[in-house]
Parts: structure tokens; sequence; C-alpha cells
């Protein structure tokens, strides 16, 4: 029997309709760049990126260190990397946690609502997960939106939990049950 990295690492590439998700590489820098440098896309995460090499860097350090569950969302009719997926799976708890960034130019078409569907058939259908959960900034009103349409279900607001440009802010929690996901 195969263990969750093995699986992971067996389905590191997932397509849908319009999207290809694959590891994020060095490559991507260019189009990660143009996402991460923006005010609007990345001001519930962190300071948008001033130079490129910060990018390449982040990519290094964290993207391609522990590549596992990590995507790059890729449009199939263009190549262009639009944005990142990632979901973090929690084995003693049979859990995944979601979390997501997109180019704010490709907002409002479906592409993350479509990533998101991927990975949750990869937790529930492959992995045989019990639980997807994610977060987000309480003032992120568009995650919130995104985790319902992804038939999560809000479970609670945690007070002051994440360190975000150096204020505490309170964050919203989503889960999905394996039961739910079938149901769907």
């Amino acid at each position: 029997m195969k263990n969750i990295n093995q699986l992971l690492e067996e389905h590191s590439e997932l397509k849908s309709e319009r999207l290809f998700l694959r590891p994020i590489s060095l490559e991507d820098a260019e189009d990660m760049y143009e996402y991460m440098a923006d005010e609007e896309t990345v001001k519930f995460l962190f300071e948008p990126h001033k130079e490129l090499t910060q990018t390449k860097k982040m990519i290094d350090n964290y993207f391609l260190k522990e590549p596992l569950g990590k995507y790059a969302l890729v449009l199939k009719e263009s190549n262009k990397m639009i944005g990142a997926i990632e979901f973090r799976v929690h084995e003693w708890n049979k859990s995944g946690e979601l979390g997501f960034t997109m180019n704010r130019n490709f907002w409002g078409k479906g592409y993350m609502n479509e990533a998101g569907n991927l990975i949750l058939n990869l937790a529930f259908n492959t992995l045989g997960l019990e639980r997807v959960f994610s977060e987000s900034d309480t003032r992120n009103a568009a995650s919130s939106k995104l985790m319902s349409r992804l038939g999560m279900t809000h479970e609670g607001t945690m007070r002051k939990n994440h360190m975000i440009r150096g204020t505490l802010v309170d964050s919203v929690y989503y889960s999905i049950l394996k039961e739910e996901y079938q149901q769907a």
C-alpha cells in the first residue's frame, strides 16, 4: 500500500478542462512575480515583492524545497502560470489544508474553483482523507466565497491568530467532510 507522499508524487500533475496543475519551477518566476508584486493580490498575505529575485528565492526556498502538494495553476490554452494552490496533508487526523493565490487579472473566471475541485477529488478519492479545511483573513471576502463554492462549511473565526504585515488578524475557517463531498 502506498503512503501519502508516494500518492502525492504520483499525482503531482493534475488536469481539468482549462487548467494544468504541476509542480512549481524556477521557470515560473516571471509569471509568479507578476502577481506577487501586485498589492491587491497579496494584501492579505505579505508585502508585495519588489524584485524578481525575491520571487526566485521564494520558489527555491519554499516550493522546490518541499514540492509535494504545491501546484502551479497553468492555463492550458496559453501555458501561462496564473497562480498557485497548495495542499498540506495532516496524516495524523486524515485531513488536508488548502491554500491558494491567483493573479488578479484572472479573478472571477472560475479557475480557482476548478483547481480546488481537482484538489478535493485528490484528497477524498485518491488520498482517502476525511476532511479538507481552509482559512483566510476575515477581510478577504473573495476567499470565503470560494471556500463556500467548493462546498465548504464555515466553522468559525479564530481571533488574532495570524500575523499579516506586522498586524494580528482574525481568520475564518471553512471545511468539507468526505461524506459531504460525495453527496454533492
